[in-house]
């Protein structure tokens, strides 16, 4: 699916996510985009135009039922789902769930202050004091980027 999509998204689009899922009776295959500034209305449309065809096109049918296309910004808390969003992170306020805990925390929710692509260095608050801590990419389950509050 991603493979047909992506070659479809030029910049200065970006291509986020790709998910397909039940919502209410319906099945959406959501398609979420980004670009430097945030997507307008205008965006959505014009890329369902192009993506629409795109998926009519592929046999055999990967969706053999009805479904509905979203084409949507990721968000606020957009997915970091490569090693390459990650690295355009750096900086950033992020949250980070763990296959593996580290010192008994599965979650850590903070500055990413750095990552090679093998580490990532985080700054976080333990209850009142900044702390630092280093997660093995292999480790990562889910980033996205987070909202401080």
């Amino acid at each position: 699916m991603t493979e047909v999509v992506a070659p479809a998204i030029q910049p200065p689009y970006e291509l986020v996510d790709v998910e397909y899922a039940k919502m209410g009776g319906d099945m959406v295959l959501s398609i979420f985009i980004d670009k430097e500034g945030g997507i307008s209305l205008n965006d959505t449309a014009d890329l369902s135009e192009v993506i629409s065809p795109l998926l009519d096109s592929i046999q055999p049918d990967p969706f053999p039922d009805q479904y509905m296309l979203e084409v949507t910004s990721p968000g606020l808390e957009r997915p970091l789902k490569t090693a390459e969003a990650l690295q355009n992170a750096v900086g950033k306020y992020i949250n980070v769930s763990l296959y593996k805990a580290i010192d008994k925390v599965k979650v850590f929710e903070g500055d990413l202050l750095a990552f090679d692509g093998e580490t990532l260095q985080m700054a976080y608050m333990d209850k009142t004091r900044k702390k630092e801590v280093s997660i093995p990419y292999e480790t990562v389950a889910k980033a996205r980027l987070a909202v401080k509050l």
